[in-house]
């Protein structure tokens, strides 16, 4: 349900509709915008069935929200969310590269590929420290020493972080050490996980499970937001299907619909969707005139030897190429192109 004030209404009206909703055992969400507040209220909605909400003073209009989801809904918040993620805006007009290597190894080889995602035009550095794996006997991660080997590229680079989280026990230093808190596929329905990184204002990236349902997917997000952390990014890295001449398939009408039913930003990973390097570019433009905000790509200097993933990470070279392309894309205003 979303409670809409009058643009008049006094922080006064404001607080005696918060007190009834707490008296009634429900939790509520504040929207402020330029002209008017907005609650959103959480919990089981039958308590208000005979609350006359609508008669407190600076009331304007109550709206029930159908979709399953509350916090996530374009219902609830009506314009884009735009995310600070040490300075980079995620989710605005301009397009978020987060690019870097699937796992972090060698210092110097962290270091070297985070200055070249720099140079191509890269504004976040992706690694993974902590890698959940399908066999117990591939390379698990360098755990807190690649969290250091990042913090470290940061520094010479000034490229915000991203890296995936695996354990709640793992949340300080993650909160520590990186700038966005990434929830890989296996781990979208760890509710517990979820509601943990809820709790902190970090930037959290959530990635879309391997058979997840855009239902699921949403839900996930709102055990995230139902903590009362609002800086959700959603991230399309593809499903398994029947086919298997790539790694998974790209849902690319994930974008527009969950630009429509969400306000939250939305990613594409076009590395994990395809598992194939010469296919990341024509995906990446692909995902471009299908409206994401940003994309996450992995970039290897040298891939052939790459501990994880090589078969999907681009070199630098090609990522500078894709970068220039990706440039005379959005000034191309493709998706207003696609709707004549």
């Amino acid at each position: 349900m979303i409670i809409v004030f009058k643009p008049q209404a006094t922080e006064e009206d404001i607080d005696r509709v918060l007190d009834r909703l707490r008296e009634l055992g429900l939790k509520s969400q504040i929207s402020q915008g330029e002209e008017r507040t907005i609650i959103g209220v959480i919990g089981d909605e039958r308590l208000l069935d005979n609350q006359p909400l609508s008669v407190f003073s600076g009331v304007e209009s109550i709206t029930p929200i159908m979709a399953p989801w509350k916090l996530v809904s374009r219902e609830f918040q009506k314009q884009n969310t735009v995310i600070d993620v040490d300075g980079i805006q995620v989710g605005g007009n301009r397009l978020t590269i987060m690019a870097g290597p699937c796992a972090v190894e060698k210092l110097e080889i962290t270091v070297g590929i985070a200055k070249e995602v720099k140079a191509g035009g890269g504004c976040i550095l992706r690694g993974g420290a902590y890698k959940p794996r399908t066999s117990p006997y591939s390379f698990q991660g360098l755990g807190r020493e690649g969290l250091d080997f990042l913090v470290e590229a940061k520094k010479q680079t000034g490229l915000p972080i991203v890296s995936e989280i695996l354990d709640p026990r793992d949340t300080d230093i993650f909160l520590e050490k990186a700038d966005v808190i990434q929830i890989g596929a296996r781990n979208m329905q760890n509710f517990e996980l979820l509601k943990e990184v809820g709790a902190y204002d970090k930037p959290v990236l959530l990635k879309r499970g391997l058979s997840a349902t855009i239902k699921e997917f949403l839900l996930s997000a709102e055990y995230i937001m139902s903590r009362g952390n609002r800086n959700v990014m959603l991230c399309e890295r593809g499903i398994r299907t029947f086919e298997t001449h790539y790694r998974n398939t790209l849902d690319l009408s994930a974008v527009p619909a969950l630009k429509e039913l969400s306000h939250l930003p939305v990613i594409v990973d076009p590395s994990h969707a395809t598992g194939k390097w010469n296919l990341v570019a024509p995906l990446s433009k692909a995902a471009i005139a299908a409206g994401a905000d940003g994309l996450l790509i992995e970039v290897h200097s040298n891939p052939e030897c790459a501990l994880c993933d090589g078969e999907e990470s681009i070199k630098p070279s090609r990522f500078r190429e894709l970068m220039a392309d990706s440039v005379s894309y959005t000034h191309l205003n493709l998706p207003t192109i696609l709707l004549v």
